[in-house]
């Protein structure tokens, strides 16, 4: 296995999986017809891919039950086996053990993201290995004897993670660093040795710190000294525990992956391109590196022997986006993820130096013709101030005879960005007949760090400014019905939509998915394991004892009796991030104006809804008050 796995932050609606059937009407063209929604949700969301100790078996989370569970999927192609049975609960799956069938996965109740960590083991019991009330615990990684493995916790303070190493025989576990200097955790050499930690200093400057936790007295190591506003993350050490790879953006506007020789103490370059260099990764053996780099929306790795400098050529594979690379412990059996636009992503496995490539699953609906979907297509249109602003523009196949009414798709952050991949929730609109434009408004992430800070402290003006000079550049297209433009967002996303629309008289409808709309509540109720990172929030945002006017302004909650055109507002109940009474008050503000808002409130869920039946529900009435109220 691998034992740095790489992930991309994104906002996510996971896809459900529910049998249905197309809905029974006549194709609107030749070339597509409309299908119903639930087909668009009859599809298997994936993720993770940690190959057992002998190669044979991928370990996986699938949504195929309706809700995620871990599943063992042989590399032979013979059928997998679900090896957990959670209904209530999504269970994401960690890592197989390295020497047994173990698995590790992680689970919270209800979407308030108090995840445990646990272990099924051999004979199918589960043991929480994190037990305790109003904790938070992560597993960080393997040690290199495989005997051990250490998880990040905040039971002793609900602030920070303090780092535990447990045995794989009995689960005893021993406190090796007692995070009393407020850091962040990042990553742990392979032989134990080194812990690298991370210290925010605002939004835009950051540091990494080092421990030798064989030492007796254990002292942080400053090793990013620097003047002015730099960022530094770790990425991974190399597998032989000599070097740390991180990344910053000290030489220029992107992220550059830098090398620390732990026993020389020098830094030198490793990797750069002209985009974000998003994270490197190595196979345990050292034989193959994958970097990730975050080129314009879209994730590309590159696979490198390092033993001959080549890159690792995949034979006879499909246009995709491939993530999820791991291989196992000898790197001759590689598995990885392989998705287009218009279907969900499906787990394939190559045996290293050969010209076989294998797809281990199916997880498309097979009543949808890919056909019938649409590909996003990078644009970028100029802004008020004559900044280049970019986003996906989606263009329904409808658009070819008429013209159709359009969505602007903000996401969540701030700080985050929309990506080029499948998601059921945007083919789902598209396919009837809405334009969706996926904005990547100023303050998103990776466009450099210039673009990036462009929205501090400026929240709710030159960001909203953005979506309503996108506005402008849709009623440009001579495909789109101009007088018929909404706003759809989550979480900050939802934000901006709320503002768009109780700021704005611009659009005609908004769909606000747990979005903050009061933010002196939010800034002051942030979950307490975010304590290391609330200075940064404050720089971006404000700090709510001293900028409590400018967050007042510019909370949609105040001044919701300003909405004059529908609203719909989706909450799950026990989002810990954007609590639901910000959404209960800003159906009140809007309905004390007179204006129409539905609300819909999904009980077991938190920020994000991972449940099938909830996503339908959702994706149904999305879809309802769009036909009622936009098209």
């Amino acid at each position: 296995m691998m034992r740095l796995i790489l992930t991309v932050s994104m906002f996510l609606f996971l896809a459900a999986c529910q049998q249905a059937a197309v809905k029974d009407s006549t194709p609107v063209t030749d070339d597509f017809r409309v299908y119903d929604t639930e087909v668009f949700f009859d599809t298997t969301s994936l993720f993770g891919s940690s190959l057992n100790s002998d190669g044979s078996a991928v370990l996986v989370s699938s949504n195929e039950t309706g809700i995620y569970n871990a599943f063992r999927v042989p590399v032979d192609g013979s059928p997998k086996t679900q090896l957990t049975n959670s209904t209530t609960d999504s269970i994401y799956a960690i890592s197989w053990f390295p020497q047994d069938d173990r698995i590790l996965y992680s689970a919270d109740e209800g979407g308030n993201e108090l995840n445990h960590l646990y272990v099924r083991e051999m004979d199918g019991t589960i043991k929480d290995l994190t037990p305790g009330d109003e904790l938070k615990a992560n597993f960080l990684s393997w040690h290199d004897n495989d005997q051990q493995f250490y998880v990040a916790s905040n039971e002793r303070d609900p602030k920070f993670f303090d780092v535990y190493l447990y045995d794989t025989d009995h689960y005893t576990r021993q406190m090796v660093f007692k995070n009393e200097g407020g850091y962040d955790v990042s990553a742990i050499s392979p032989d134990g040795r080194w812990l690298v930690v991370g210290r925010t200093n605002s939004n835009a400057d950051s540091d990494l710190y080092l421990y030798d936790l064989e030492h007796a007295k254990q002292v942080a190591q400053h090793i990013t000294k620097h003047d002015g506003d730099v960022q530094y993350r770790a990425y991974s050490f190399t597998p032989d525990s000599t070097q740390l790879i991180y990344g910053t953006n000290a030489h220029g506007e992107f992220n550059q992956a830098w090398r620390y020789d732990l026993k020389s103490q020098n830094h030198r370059p490793y990797y750069s391109a002209d985009w974000d260099v998003s994270g490197v990764g190595f196979s345990d053996n050292g034989q193959y590196r994958v970097v990730a780099v975050n080129e314009d929306a879209l994730t590309k790795l590159y696979i490198t022997d390092l033993e001959t400098g080549q890159p690792l050529q995949l034979p006879g594979l499909p246009q995709g986006n491939l993530r999820g690379v791991n291989f196992n412990e000898n790197a001759d059996t590689m598995v990885f993820y392989l998705a287009p636009d218009t279907s969900p992503a499906n787990l394939y496995v190559h045996q290293v130096n050969t010209n076989r490539v294998t797809r281990l699953t199916q997880t498309g609906n097979p009543a949808i013709d890919e056909n019938h979907l649409v590909s996003g297509e990078v644009r970028r249109f100029e802004s008020f101030d004559g900044l280049q602003i970019p986003g996906i523009l989606y263009k329904p196949k409808q658009a070819e005879q008429q013209k159709v009414p359009a969505l602007i798709f903000i996401h969540g952050g701030p700080g985050g960005q929309s990506r080029i991949g499948y998601s059921p929730l945007i083919q789902n609109l598209v396919n009837h007949g809405y334009a969706i434009f996926m904005i990547n408004n100023r303050g998103s992430s990776g466009y450099g760090k210039t673009f990036f800070h462009l929205d501090d402290r400026k929240h709710g003006d030159h960001d909203l400014k953005d979506v309503v000079y996108n506005k402008y550049y849709l009623q440009s297209l001579d495909w789109v019905d101009d007088d018929k433009i909404g706003v759809i967002g989550g979480s900050y996303g939802g934000y901006l939509t709320m503002a768009a629309m109780a700021f704005t008289d611009e659009f005609k409808v908004g769909i606000n998915i747990f979005g903050v709309t009061n933010w002196v509540r939010t800034l002051k109720s942030i979950p307490p394991y975010w304590e290391s990172f609330r200075k940064s929030l404050y720089d971006e945002l404000g700090d709510p004892a001293t900028d409590e006017e400018r967050l007042h302004a510019i909370s949609p909650v105040f001044f919701g009796h300003q909405v004059k055109s529908p609203v719909l507002i989706v909450q799950g109940a026990n989002d810990p991030r954007v609590l639901k009474i910000e959404s209960d008050d800003m159906v009140e503000a809007i309905r004390s104006g007179g204006t129409y808002v539905d609300y819909l409130v999904f009980d077991d869920e938190g920020h994000g809804f991972s449940k099938k039946n909830n996503q339908i529900a959702a994706a149904k009435k999305y879809l309802a008050f769009l036909d009622e109220y936009l098209k």
